[in-house]
């Protein structure tokens, strides 16, 4: 009881209520102190957390840093490996360039082949060129006249001419033209003959039947398409019945001056033998060797070594103790090297030896350095 009297007074009296207001004056002080007092601990957590963001960033700038840092490192090695990448396409492109120039001379690979096709004893390109132009100067000489040596007066003659002249000789066409063009002297006339009448005039030149239905036929062509006119192009003239590019280059080199090689059974026996190619296909033997002179040359080129293709350098048995590039063919001794027996085997024309009117040959080393006899005896 009395410690409730204490408590009542505590509370009521003038004392009690001064300590008591003073506890309540107190009391508000220390409920406004004790916030401050919990206010570092609540700072504490912002500070952390700003710690911690200072940190996370700090970290994520090293990070960043350190990306960046990395970045380029990684960009090194593919500016390096593009770097690296560029010689190996210029080591690939000159490699492609010599293809390239090697098949525009030949459109398919003829210069490549050509360059192949060398001696045995081997030879560059450079040497091939200049034996191949060397041998052509030296046929040049012996066969200074050389020319088409089928009788014509006009381009259709020679395309007629041309066409008749396969399978035989340009002898027995030089006899049976002068009959075919004295009947039909003009395309019109050709194109409207009687087939068996013209067969008639072609029976000896052999295969006259496919020969007569070949020179109508192109005459009727010339007719139909060229007003009568034999066209100067060789996109044209191969369109003609009968006619391949060997007859056109003919026409064109020898009737419209334009320059062609013209790539026959002895032109091609020879080329070979002079490995100038190892060819085999007509069009591809045309592209090598054409790839060896310069055009202005072709028409004559081919002249020259069907000369010498017909007279010296056989296809059976050479004449080669009798040949005047004997030095300079690697195929020397394939047929007769004695001097003596090799003369036996050249064809004479009517006046005499090719070149023998204007002044005999040279005497001109074999391969064995032993002179041999002039051409144009016997």
């Amino acid at each position: 009881m009395v410690v409730r009297r204490d408590s009542a007074v505590g509370e009521q009296g003038p004392g009690g209520g001064k300590k008591t207001a003073k506890a309540a004056k107190a009391a508000p002080e220390e409920a406004t102190a004790k916030p401050p007092a919990e206010t570092p601990a609540a700072a504490r957590k912002p500070a952390a957390r700003k710690a911690t963001a200072s940190k996370t960033t700090a970290t994520k700038t090293t990070a960043e840093k350190a990306s960046a840092k990395r970045a380029p490192a990684k960009r090194a090695p593919a500016e390096k490996a593009t770097v690296h990448k560029a010689p190996r396409v210029k080591k690939t492109a000159p490699a492609k360039t010599v293809s390239e120039k090697a098949t525009v001379a030949l459109k398919g690979a003829a210069p490549a082949k050509t360059i192949a096709a060398k001696p045995s004893g081997g030879e560059s390109r450079t040497a091939l060129v200049r034996r191949a132009r060397r041998i052509d100067r030296e046929l040049a000489e012996v066969y200074p006249y050389a020319h088409p040596e089928l009788d014509f007066e006009n381009p259709f003659q020679l395309i007629v001419a041309t066409v008749l002249s396969a399978q035989t000789t340009d002898l027995r066409v030089n006899q049976t033209t002068p009959a075919l063009f004295a009947k039909y002297p003009a395309p019109e006339d050709l194109a409207a003959a009687n087939p068996e009448e013209v067969e008639e005039i072609l029976r000896p030149t052999g295969f006259f039947r496919a020969k007569t239905k070949s020179v109508i036929g192109l005459s009727k062509a010339l007719v139909e398409r060229f007003d009568g006119e034999v066209p100067g192009t060789v996109e044209d003239l191969v369109t003609l019945p009968g006619v391949g590019r060997k007859t056109a280059f003919v026409v064109l080199g020898n009737a419209f001056g334009r320059p062609g090689i013209t790539v026959d059974t002895h032109f091609q026996r020879l080329v070979r033998r002079w490995r100038w190619t190892d060819e085999t296909d007509p069009d591809k033997i045309e592209a090598a060797v054409g790839a060896l002179f310069p055009k202005s040359d072709w028409t004559m080129l081919s002249h020259h070594v069907i000369f010498h293709g017909r007279r010296i350098c056989h296809a059976r048995k050479p004449a080669c103790g009798a040949c005047p590039i004997a030095p300079l063919c690697p195929a020397y001794g394939e047929g007769e090297t004695d001097p003596e027996k090799a003369k036996k085997l050249l064809k004479y024309e009517k006046g005499g030896f090719p070149g023998q009117r204007l002044k005999p040959p040279q005497a001109y080393l074999d391969a064995g350095g032993i002179p041999a006899p002039p051409l144009g005896a016997g």
